[in-house]
């Protein structure tokens, strides 16, 4: 299995570096010389939302919390419906004439120079969160099937996916994409039927669990699945990596198209991995931790064969998803912060060669990082709500009146993020906060409020609206 695992890998860096000889510009490495047709854009963006959260991640919070831990991907594939009719279009029509290549070209012109920074500053924190649970889930996959430990497993998954994306950025990310697409879905397609008849269906899996909540829809509580909704909804509509590949778009029906196909997969393809991380639990209940149910369903409940091509579907799932990763914070720390704040005059050429030397950077700080986490969830929950809570509401307010402000759009995103960090992290009983404790339970933490239980997240973001409300009624936008 680690065989077929490093072959597919090496395939990937080389054809990473073919195509990646094309892109000879800037407008080629961010936004692939806006030639993205509809299937291009599909394969894309469903590559990128198929990675270690909606494979790894989802399994194991089915492991432990059963049928619905659906509420995750089926979230992001309601944003992402939402994304290509409602504000891909919209979007993508400023970005064409304006000639943006990032979200935050967009947020520079629409609030101020200072509010893109500010964003782009706390988006490449969590971005480097989201880029080390990626390289989280490719060590797990790699100590299951051949006994590597994490931290060699997280440096192999940087490796490959730092080397085929410097190369040619979007560009060779888009066309590599449809390799990893091809991979992930077979993979899956061909995995389920083997491990849920190993398990004995869903009457096999009863006999050996004796929870009724677990084969419930809304089994993990109010309070969490509402968290999710909140959550990564916004996120999968207002995401730079995303919104970057939809300025990529060749027209807006490719947008429309391209967009809704994947928001589609994602609503299907998000009950595969529950149903593999219930049929997991029942098997193999004692597993030291919820992130190995993947890997070692695929391992243990298949024969060779199968295995070997659902390992690759996983592998497949974390790489294309961190060369999105990549993506956003070669975006976020060349064009948006370096370009904007320190050298306006670099030329194209330069733009270019420092977008692949801080993607290597990057592959390394992720590494580090990755070491520190607990899980795969826990990591994505940090990218997801430190986006959702400083985008949503300047993003959408932006978007569809001209009252939003810049003090507005400054205050909603640091109050928001202010309140999301001071839940997670604030313990009661001692009266402290400590920001060096990154686990599952941290970032779920929930505040009663007595007519409600909501998590950090869910506060920050119903927070920042508010703010941004506010800001329109008392701080609006004045005309010039």
């Amino acid at each position: 299995m680690l065989a077929f695992i490093i072959i597919y890998a090496v395939l990937l860096i080389l054809a990473g570096a073919l195509i990646g000889r094309k892109a000879k510009s800037a407008s080629d490495f961010f936004v692939a010389g806006r030639k993205l047709n509809s299937g291009l854009l599909f394969t894309t963006l469903i590559a990128a939302n198929l990675g270690a959260g909606s494979t790894v991640g989802v399994t194991a919070l089915a492991y432990r919390y059963g049928l619905s831990a659906w509420w995750w991907i089926g979230s992001a594939g309601i944003g992402s419906m939402i994304l290509a009719f409602i504000i891909g279009p919209k979007i993508w029509r400023i970005a064409r004439e304006n000639n943006y290549y990032t979200l935050s070209d967009y947020l520079d012109k629409r609030y101020s120079k200072l509010f893109s920074g500010l964003l782009s500053l706390m988006m490449s924190v969590g971005t480097l969160a989201l880029f080390a649970g990626q390289l989280l889930g490719i060590a797990w996959i790699l100590e299951v099937t051949a006994g590597i430990p994490k931290t060699y497993g997280v440096i192999t998954g940087a490796v490959v996916t730092t080397l085929y994306f410097a190369a040619g950025g979007l560009l060779s990310s888009a066309v590599v994409n449809i390799i990893e697409v091809a991979v992930i879905l077979a993979g899956f397609i061909v995995a389920l039927p083997f491990v849920w008849s190993y398990s004995g269906g869903l009457e096999g899996i009863r006999t050996h669990i004796n929870n009724a909540s677990y084969f419930d829809f809304y089994g993990m509580g109010s309070t969490l699945i509402t968290g999710y909704i909140v959550m990564l909804v916004p996120s999968f509509f207002i995401s730079p990596g995303l919104i970057g590949k939809v300025f990529a778009a060749q027209d807006e029906r490719a947008i429309k198209i391209g967009t809704a196909l994947n928001g589609l997969v994602q609503l299907i393809f998000a009950i595969i991995p529950v149903l593999i991380g219930m049929a997991a639990f029942a098997a193999f209940p004692e597993l030291s931790r919820p992130d190995l149910a993947l890997p070692t369903a695929m391992k243990e409940m298949m024969p060779f064969s199968a295995a070997s091509l659902a390992l690759a579907a996983i592998f497949a799932a974390e790489v294309s998803t961190a060369d999105t990763v990549l993506y956003m914070l070669a975006g976020s720390l060349t064009n948006d912060l370096y370009k904007r704040f320190i050298n306006p005059e670099i030329s194209d050429k330069n733009l270019l060669t420092g977008s692949r030397v801080v993607s290597v950077i990057c592959g390394l700080a992720g590494v580090v990082l990755a070491l520190r986490l607990e899980s795969i969830i826990s990591a994505l929950t940090i990218f997801y709500s430190l986006m959702s809570v400083s985008l949503a509401a300047p993003l959408v307010f932006g978007l569809f009146t001209k009252r939003a402000s810049n003090s507005g759009a400054i205050l909603s995103a640091v109050m928001g993020i202010a309140l999301t960090l001071f839940i997670t992290f604030y313990e009661s009983e001692s009266g402290s906060v400590n920001l060096f404790i990154w686990t599952l339970d941290t970032v779920n933490h929930v505040v009663d409020f007595g007519f409600a239980r909501l998590n950090a997240s869910t506060c920050g973001i119903i927070f920042s609206f508010v703010i941004m409300l506010l800001s329109i009624i008392f701080l609006p936008k004045r005309e010039r």
